[in-house]
């Protein structure tokens, strides 16, 4: 989601779509995910599951509306209407990953949203000139 909102806002005109105010979603950061998984894979004799991610709330309408302030986009990102099977919030349970794994505090949604956009930047297609 997030990265397809960022995609659409450095095309611009940017997100057309932004979920109802009340959605919230928990980010994690890949460079986050990725250390989680390095350290789970370390650990011995670790049998079972884990869960993996970010537990701090955000709302999908306030995300969206950072990529388009912090990719000074033009984009005025309309609200629409949650889809029926959508859940409005979602939390992991990452007790098991702190105390097994010794996982801290997840990278900071603002952090992680500016590292993304300058990826996503770089990659970006660039308009071709005409001969």
């Amino acid at each position: 989601m997030v990265s397809n909102f960022i995609i659409q806002a450095l095309s611009n005109p940017g997100p057309d779509r932004l979920w109802g105010r009340e959605q919230t979603a928990r980010f994690c950061y890949v460079d986050d995910l990725v250390d989680g998984l390095v350290r789970l894979m370390e650990v011995r004799r670790f049998h079972g599951s884990v869960n993996l991610g970010n537990p701090g709330r955000v709302h999908v309408y306030c995300s969206g509306a950072d990529v388009i302030r912090m990719t000074s986009s033009r984009s005025k990102g309309r609200l629409q209407t949650l889809p029926s099977d959508d859940p409005l919030q979602r939390k992991p349970d990452i007790a098991l990953a702190r105390q097994t794994l010794g996982l801290g505090a997840a990278r900071a949604s603002e952090q992680g949203l500016s590292r993304t956009i300058a990826l996503l930047r770089e990659e970006a297609p660039r308009p071709r000139l005409a001969p």
